[in-house]
Parts: C-alpha cells; sequence; structure tokens
C-alpha cells in the first residue's frame, strides 16, 4: 500500500459528498461489517458513496495512490470481496435509490440496492425481475455474477433482464453501456462478476409478478430422501417453465407447521414455487405432496415480497459460512446418494445442502451470449455451511471439503461465479468455460493494471 498523508485524504474528503470513514473513528468499525463473519478486514479507508461522482472520486483516488480497491455493495459475496485490508473501499449501501417506469416495465436500480428494495418499488405495481431469494442480498453483486432464483425458470436470470447499465471504469470515466454501446463491456459485465468496474446504475426489464404468489414448504423425514430426491430429479426434468421446485436437506428449523418433535432432525424439504394462483397449480402441489410422507406442509397463496423474505430469518448475520459448489446438468443416482450420505453428517444445526433449480428460460440462450455460460446447467447445488463457534471452523471446512470432492465425479465441471469462496481462485476458468479468454481480452481493454482485482479476479491478457 502507498502512503496517503493527510492533506490527500482531506482532499478526497472535498471531493466526495458522501462520508470518508477512518480507522478508529466511530462509524469504521460499523461499516466493515459484512454478511459472513469469518471475513475480517481493516481497511485503510471507506468511502460511503452518495453518487456516480463519488464513486469517480473514489476510483481515481484509488489508482493514482496505488491503493487496492475492493467495492461494496450489499456485502454478500461469500468471500469477502466487499473488503480489502489496507486499501480503500468504495461503499455503495446508501445508494438505493430504485426508480420503476410501470408502463415501460422498467425499473433503474442504484448500485447499493439490495433486492428487498426492488422488490418494494416493483411489486408496488404488481411487477418483478428475476434475482436471488433473499431480500438482503445485493442487487449489483447477484447481477454481475448472473443472478438465478424463484423467477428464473419462467424469465431467465437477472442478466438476462438487464438492459443497459451506467458503469465507473479503472480510468474514472463513466460510462452507459447497452447492446450498442461498448457491446463488449455489456456482455462482459453479463455474469464477468466486478472485473470491470463500478456499476452505479443498472436498467432491468420487469415483469407482471404478483402480487400474490403460490409458494411455500413440502417436507419430508429424512428416512424417506433416497426415494424422495429420485422422484423429484425425474419430475423437475419435465417441468412447466412456470413451476420451480428446489430440494433443501438440513435440520428442521423450529417452523410452526412442523410437529415439535421434527424441530432439529434431519429433513428434505422442497420449496415450491409458481406465480400462477394456487388453483392452477393445485395439481402440481399434490404430485409433489406424492413423493412421500410429509411430516409437514405450508404451500399456498402468499405476497411475493413475503416469499422473498421467507428464508431471511436463516441467514441473518453475524455467522460463519463456507460454501462449495457444483453445476449438474442431470442429478445421477450416484450424486443422489452423495448428497445424502453428506447431508446425513452434517458438521452444524444451520448447514444445509440445496439443489437450486435452473432451466427453463434460463437455458434459451447460447453459452456465448454473456459471460455466463451455464446455459446446460440443471441444478446449481450449493453446499452452505454456516455455524457461530470460530472453534468449529475446522470440522466445518472439513466436511464441506470432503463432500464438494465426493460429488465431483458426478458434476457438470462447471460452478456459478457468485458461490465461489475466497480460496478458489483455481476454479475461476471453470467458471468461464469457453468464454475465459474473451473475458480476458476485455479485461485488457478496460482494465489492464487490474486495479478491480478484489473478486473472483479475471486478469487481463498481456
Amino acid at each position: 500500500m502507498s502512503t496517503v498523508g493527510g492533506m490527500e485524504i482531506e482532499e478526497l474528503q472535498r471531493n466526495i459528498r458522501g462520508a470518508l470513514l477512518l480507522p478508529g473513528e466511530p462509524e469504521y468499525d460499523e461499516a466493515r461489517k459484512i454478511w459472513n463473519a469469518m471475513i475480517d478486514k481493516r481497511p485503510a479507508m471507506i468511502v460511503r458513496c452518495a453518487g456516480s461522482a463519488d464513486v469517480r472520486a473514489a476510483v481515481n483516488f484509488a489508482r493514482d495512490h496505488g491503493l487496492q480497491l475492493a467495492v461494496r455493495g450489499g456485502g454478500h459475496n461469500i468471500a469477502g470481496s466487499a473488503l480489502v485490508n489496507d486499501g480503500l473501499v468504495i461503499d455503495l449501501s446508501r445508494m438505493r435509490s430504485v426508480q420503476v417506469a410501470p408502463h415501460e416495465m422498467r425499473a433503474w436500480v442504484e448500485g447499493g440496492a439490495t433486492l428487498g428494495d426492488v422488490d418494494h418499488e416493483a411489486q408496488s405495481y404488481g411487477l418483478a425481475t428475476p434475482f436471488g431469494i433473499n431480500s438482503t442480498t445485493g442487487v449489483g453483486g447477484l447481477t454481475l455474477g448472473g443472478g438465478f432464483g424463484w423467477l428464473t425458470r419462467m424469465y431467465g436470470l437477472a442478466i438476462d433482464n438487464l438492459v443497459s447499465a451506467d458503469i465507473v471504469i479503472a480510468n474514472g470515466e463513466r460510462l452507459h453501456i447497452d447492446a450498442d454501446s461498448h457491446p463488449d463491456l455489456f456482455w462482459a459485465i453479463r455474469g464477468g462478476g466486478g472485473n470491470f468496474g463500478v456499476v452505479t446504475t443498472f436498467e432491468f426489464a420487469l415483469h407482471a409478478v404478483g402480487p400474490m404468489v403460490t409458494a411455500g414448504l413440502i417436507v419430508f423425514p429424512f428416512a424417506q430422501a433416497s426415494s424422495v430426491l429420485r422422484k423429484y430429479r425425474d419430475y423437475v426434468e419435465a417441468l412447466d417453465d412456470n413451476l420451480s421446485l428446489w430440494a433443501v436437506l438440513r435440520k428442521a428449523p423450529p417452523l410452526p407447521f412442523l410437529p415439535a418433535a421434527v424441530h432439529g432432525t434431519d429433513v428434505v424439504a422442497l420449496s415450491f414455487f409458481s406465480p400462477r394462483p394456487s388453483e392452477e397449480v393445485h395439481a402440481a402441489i399434490a404430485e409433489v405432496r406424492a413423493f412421500g410422507e410429509p411430516v409437514g406442509e405450508q404451500v399456498g397463496a402468499v405476497p411475493y415480497t413475503a416469499w422473498q423474505q421467507a428464508f431471511d430469518p436463516l441467514l441473518v448475520p453475524p455467522a460463519r459460512n463456507y460454501w462449495k459448489s457444483h453445476n449438474f446438468n442431470k442429478l445421477s443416482d450416484a450424486a443422489i446418494d452423495v448428497v445424502i450420505a453428506y447431508s446425513g453428517k452434517l458438521p452444524s444445526d444451520q448447514s444445509e445442502i440445496f439443489l437450486g433449480l435452473l432451466g427453463g428460460a434460463a437455458n434459451t440462450h447460447a453459452p456465448d451470449e454473456m459471460a455466463y455460460p451455464h446455459r446446460h446447467a440443471l441444478y446449481a447445488m450449493n453446499v452452505h455451511t454456516r455455524w457461530l463457534d470460530p472453534d468449529e471452523d475446522a470440522k466445518c471446512l472439513a466436511w464441506a471439503r470432503e463432500f464438494f470432492k465426493a460429488a465431483a465425479p458426478h458434476a457438470a465441471g462447471g460452478v456459478y461465479i457468485n458461490f465461489l469462496n475466497e480460496d478458489e481462485s483455481d476454479r475461476i476458468a471453470d467458471a468461464y468455460g469457453p468464454n475465459y479468454r474473451r473475458l480476458k481480452e476485455i479485461k485488457a481493454k478496460y482494465d489492464g493494471d487490474n486495479l478491480f482485482r478484489s473478486n473472483q479476479n479475471i486478469r487481463p491478457s498481456p
């Protein structure tokens, strides 16, 4: 890190409308907290931006003074890329404006907004765009990596609905990019992560969704896991695109519709979602229920915004989190057996294995149409290890890594970039497959000195 003197710091403060937070100041320690409690970094300064001019000033300052740079949106990235030791953090958390044009079915979203921010504004018009499953997740990081959730089978990934973006690149210039303006850069940010600059505004296409949808859980005992998962596998391979069904293996939380005797026991939970009214998907719910003998269920009409927040209580900070992930084009019997074997020995009460269902509209694009290449994947499997006590680190990490290794022979070989940990830089090429070379070339064009490297980094071509 270059030494930055008091005069330079004062100049930076004069050049921004937001706040400059330094070590030892009252808000500094709170500002450097992020979702994953395993990450404990101490930036030299945090620039809490109030607008794009602040972002430009911070990018220029970091570049000119040789400071390592990180960008924080929602702070949810598992690898902790929102922070950097001894460098400068561009904090977008105060830039959360969402503007909706209902007749045009468009939303303009600032880079620090969360999924909940967008849902709140868009749902007031009965509109939505495909995002993730936790309302406190940042729109920026999720979108730049691809972005999938409950609406993905109907309307594709978040990047499939990205119409344009405003981005501050390494030389401090702010560009408006879309399919016609800087199309190479627009191609790259749709899946290429935060490698190419700081997106200050996203423009999304919206779709008529809600306000009521059909969603909920059907929970089976772990003893039925083998039969339930095989029926699940066969069922989703021909599933209507207007339905989504995720599988989660974990210990049952104390949900009110589950008997007390089930709380804390190993279960298989199937998360059912459809934007259609309950009466139109009654038969589909019955088919899923018939996979086994449920110990409890709650599926029916629910506000879309409520379903988007349904899993928030299971993901609140502070907790230590470690993920390992594979993509699957199909689930073989052998893959299911591995999932069952490791979900039967979870290292903590909060750990889980989930199969996020893709397919449908997400798989209608060519692998090279955008930076995100995984257009044949049907499942993104995430091994979500979560615990509170640092003394359990070794046990929890070992379980996740062992499961990942055991599942690898049955996987498709690719991985969703947003699920990569800090220690998985060797998998970045796998995340981009045939698009990796082009991404390196675009990186060299827009960020040849690799200023934006606190991420799942794409190094520029020579």
